[in-house]
């Protein structure tokens, strides 16, 4: 009798200990497909080995160099090409996000005289958009930016890669007036309503958040403004991608894409276009990471035809 209630505790006890070891898994894996659901956005699985992703090298440009350190939680590097530390008629082009030798090389080559200023703040969009909600903190970098380069600085342009766009619908939001040109490079992005449900699954665009972007648009449509938008074909499926948020764009405007097949810088493949006036939207092949950071290392042909008439 002892050895069977014995058997019947231990059968008993490892009953509990199997039921607890499913509960656990189970909760782990609900853990885990919670996890899943939460990404930011899912990576492209692609691989792509067809276009040559030519990429800037990182040559020593002559210039002067140096930091402005109390306006923003992180350095803003400042470049003056040797070549225009003596001009008269200057402009002042802000990167937001990316290596800054990519944006050094822009200038250094660019036709048109530029001092640039680079900020790199973190990322996601939220790192570059915070900061300039304070409407002070713009105002304030340009003076610095002013004050430290010790000549005249005319127009004011910005460009963007990636998550830095965010950066740039604070500003248009609350210094429109003050900006001259743009240049977003494949980060143009805003929400789905409902939350994460896409186009295809009857969802729609935040609008909201593209409103200061269309407004902008519209100023370079009729030739008050120069605003050049790229987009890739990355579909980051938990917000809206660039091509989607181009396609609003395009159709609030009542303008037309004009397909296309034409080379673009580096070994971009250029599918679309829209031109009209100073707006250029220019569409590219590709969906897979070295797509994307194709459009940051073309910032030297973009920023030249933002500059075209």
């Amino acid at each position: 009798m002892k050895k069977l209630n014995f058997e019947l505790a231990h059968v008993r006890n490892k009953g509990v200990f199997v039921l607890l070891s499913f509960f656990l898994l189970l909760g782990c894996t609900q853990k885990a497909t919670k996890q899943q659901k939460q990404l930011s956005q899912y990576p492209s699985p692609m691989v792509e080995t067809t276009r040559a992703h030519e990429r800037i090298a990182k040559d020593h440009l002559p210039g002067v160099d140096f930091t402005i350190t109390d306006c923003l939680a992180k350095p803003v590097e400042v470049y003056i090409p040797e070549h225009r530390s003596n001009s008269e008629d200057i402009d002042l082009l802000i990167h937001f996000h990316g290596t800054g030798y990519v944006a050094k090389h822009a200038v250094f080559h660019s036709e048109h005289a530029f001092v640039l200023a680079v900020v790199n703040l973190g990322s996601g969009s939220s790192a570059y958009e915070k900061p300039f909600v304070d409407q002070a903190i713009f105002p304030n970098l340009i003076a610095a930016i002013r004050g430290s380069v010790g000549f005249k600085i005319n127009r004011i342009y910005l460009s963007s890669f990636s998550a830095g766009y965010g950066a740039v619908r604070a500003l248009l939001k609350n210094h429109m007036q003050m900006l001259d040109g743009i240049i977003l490079l494949d980060g143009l992005h805003t929400d789905y309503v409902p939350d994460r449900v896409v186009l295809a699954q009857g969802g729609a665009l935040n609008t909201t958040k593209l409103a200061d972007f269309v407004k902008f648009a519209q100023f370079a449509s009729k030739g008050e403004k120069r605003f050049l938008i790229t987009h890739s074909e990355i579909f980051p499926g938990t917000y809206a991608s660039t091509t989607e948020t181009a396609d609003y764009l395009i159709d609030t405007l009542h303008l037309q894409r004009r397909p296309e097949l034409k080379w673009g810088p580096l070994g971009m493949q250029r599918v679309s276009e829209v031109q009209e006036k100073g707006l250029k939207i220019f569409g590219y092949a590709g969906n897979t990471a070295p797509d994307h950071v194709d459009h940051l290392h073309g910032l030297g042909y973009f920023l030249m035809q933002l500059m075209a008439d």
